[in-house]
């Protein structure tokens, strides 16, 4: 009886006001990627779906709010879904969830290309970046061999799932033991958190070319012309690396989409299989700088 009570409460919340589009939500990172998709889609008979730049956490947060039409359809999220985040959709009613694996992507340490090249290893990018580090003034003073000029870092915000993969990835590596607070950063402004929009991280890049910021690969990629991508733990960042897993920085990237919303929404269907095409993760996402899985039969599965 509970479920066809809570399956009845479904069926009103989409009918009150039917939508014809498909409403994506989250990360930045697969944003670019997302919207490529989403154009296909527009040339292919449907309306082109909305995609909003939100980060991955803030994305989790619109998803799980809820069923019907006035909630996203899909998120994006350049990490997995957290538990608590599971937890909060479970709480509001979405239930049956699919989790789209995407592709690979790299973490890039970069700068403008103005500037010389450097290796970084994950224990220097600690030192610099760590509220219980030494909060070093000058990359030199963590190793002669680096920058003899002021440290100053553009940082995701908190809400960023490339935040959370850098702190898993570099900050707690790089942590040295008995540190409690590994990822906690400084907050005498060598540090600055410069929001969501990775493409003026890149512009602020240029205008400053001391600076160091992190963003996924395809936005170095696709700014191989001004900017450059240090070397990490001697590894270059590219595709082969990525992939591989030689790169010391690399993790999947996802979406996750409301099953209830299936055969509702027009289109939703066929944007995924659009998403999770060869054409596409081969093709034009490729060349854009998306990293192809090794096997891309284990890209859909479900989750509870």
């Amino acid at each position: 009886m509970l479920k066809i009570i809570l399956a009845a409460l479904v069926f009103i919340s989409f009918n009150a006001n039917a939508r014809d589009y498909i409403s994506v939500v989250g990360s930045s990172t697969v944003y670019p990627f997302a919207t490529l998709v989403a154009e296909r889609l527009g040339e292919n008979g449907y309306n082109t779906p909305v995609i909003e730049s939100t980060g991955t956490g803030g994305g989790m947060k619109l998803f799980c709010d809820g069923v019907g039409v006035g909630k996203p359809d899909i998120t994006n999220a350049s990490r997995a879904i957290k538990d608590k985040e599971l937890k909060l959709c479970h709480d509001n009613g979405v239930k049956n969830i699919d989790q789209v694996i995407v592709g690979l992507d790299g973490i890039a340490f970069a700068s403008s290309n103005s500037g010389d090249s450097f290796n970084f290893t994950k224990e220097q990018l600690w030192l610099a970046i760590a509220a219980e580090g030494p909060l070093p003034k000058k990359w030199s003073d963590i190793d002669p061999d680096l920058p003899n000029y002021e440290i100053a870092i553009l940082m995701p915000p908190p809400t960023s799932g490339t935040r959370d993969a850098w702190n898993s990835l570099v900050m707690k590596k790089g942590c040295p033991e008995g540190v409690k607070e590994c990822k906690t950063i400084r907050e005498d402004g060598a540090v600055v958190e410069a929001g969501e929009n990775d493409a003026l991280i890149v512009h602020k890049l240029n205008a400053e070319p001391e600076r160091f910021g992190i963003f996924g690969y395809s936005y170095y990629d696709g700014n191989k012309d001004t900017i450059q991508a240090h070397t990490i733990e001697n590894v270059e960042i590219s595709l082969e690396s990525i992939q591989d897993g030689s790169y010391p920085i690399s993790r999947p990237l996802y979406f996750y989409v409301k099953v209830d919303h299936y055969g509702v929404i027009p289109g939703l269907d066929a944007y995924i299989a659009e998403f999770t095409s060869e054409e596409a993760v081969e093709g034009y996402l490729s060349d854009k700088g998306l990293v192809p899985l090794a096997n891309p039969k284990d890209a859909i599965i479900s989750i509870k």
